[in-house]
């Protein structure tokens, strides 16, 4: 194994740790919060992470085999299954994503029917139509048996041995990025583009007041007239700045995947197959980056982390205090004997 397979394969170690651990610590804050759970968003935010972490456990780690071993990392039918996962996991935490933009959309836009409009049953069925999306692929892949180890990404995903089928897999894998990645990218675009529409109105709304506010109070000091301004001016760069990430984090993981997947069909370009795996790491990464753009910064989950970290200390605290006055009383019974 060279340095380059040694520093993929460090990168995918570094992927499945981040992973296991973040999209866990967002079950234990849905497990532990009823706050979070009671809100339609829980749903899509708990299908976007038992996706991540049933990738991050089957998936990463076959392909990590396939990069040490340069090989098949198992039997062929084990290999199908993975496959089969591979492409469902993938169109689901994409839809997912676009489920969830779907909701900040209707919660910004549509803030006082928004109870209304996204109920329980409604992200229900959202996720619903999710699933069945994302399975209509690999069950058709499977069917038409494209599925196995791909060498170029080192991972068991799509793929098609026969030049016959070359057409026809082309085709096949051109609606199936279509209809996931491009559809997800559109919806993305469109319903935070309206989010930020919505949020610079509201901060000019806010920045009018605040000049009047400023203009009235004559005798206000100096900084305090400074600390409103920067304020008024983080205020308009928030709501960007969290779009670009949610945005930006789709792009920089899914774009390079999807572009090489569909560049590969092209026979005139070659492909380097240290470029496919880093590829399939970057792919790989959405779900280390998930629990943290979606979940864990958010304030409640910030406060459910911080009342499970509390819990946990505590009853520490509450062992380590008994275990002192067990042994506090064994030394002191021989003494009064």
């Amino acid at each position: 194994m060279n340095s380059w397979d040694a520093g993929l394969a460090g990168l995918l170690v570094g992927t499945m740790g981040v992973s296991l651990l973040s999209n866990a610590l967002v079950l234990l804050c849905l497990l532990h919060s009823a706050d979070i759970r009671r809100q339609a968003p829980a749903l899509f935010t708990l299908n976007l992470t038992c996706g991540n972490l049933l990738c991050t456990v089957v998936n990463m780690p076959l392909t990590l085999a396939g990069v040490v071993a340069q090989r098949p990392p198992a039997g062929d039918r084990l290999c199908r299954l993975a496959a089969f996962l591979d492409t469902f996991l993938a169109a689901n935490s994409m839809l997912s994503m676009a489920a969830l933009s779907i909701d900040r959309w209707v919660a910004v836009v549509f803030p006082l029917s928004y109870r209304a409009k996204m109920r329980l049953r409604d992200a229900a069925l959202m996720v619903a139509y999710t699933w069945l999306h994302a399975l209509t692929f690999p069950a058709a892949a499977l069917a038409l048996s494209w599925l196995g180890f791909h060498q170029l990404y080192a991972s068991c995903t799509l793929c098609s041995r026969r030049p016959d089928e070359r057409l026809r897999f082309a085709v096949f894998t051109g609606v199936f990025h279509a209809l996931s990645f491009l559809l997800s990218f559109v919806v993305l675009c469109c319903t935070y583009c309206k989010v930020l529409k919505v949020a610079r109105f509201h901060c000019k709304r806010i920045d009018v007041i605040t000049m009047q506010t400023l203009v009235l109070l004559v005798d206000i000091h100096p900084s305090v007239r400074e600390r409103c301004l920067e304020e008024q001016k983080r205020r308009r760069q928030r709501a960007s700045r969290k779009i670009s990430t949610f945005i930006g984090t789709f792009l920089v993981c899914f774009a390079p995947y999807v572009i090489t997947r569909l560049v590969e069909l092209s026979s005139a370009v070659p492909i380097s197959a240290h470029w496919g795996v880093l590829s399939k790491c970057l792919a790989y990464s959405k779900a280390a980056s998930d629990p943290f753009v979606y979940s864990l910064l958010r304030h409640q989950y910030r406060k459910s982390c911080k009342e499970i970290l509390n819990r946990v200390l505590h009853r520490r605290s509450l062992r380590s205090s008994g275990l002192t006055r067990d042994s506090h009383s064994q030394n002191i019974l021989p003494v009064s004997e």
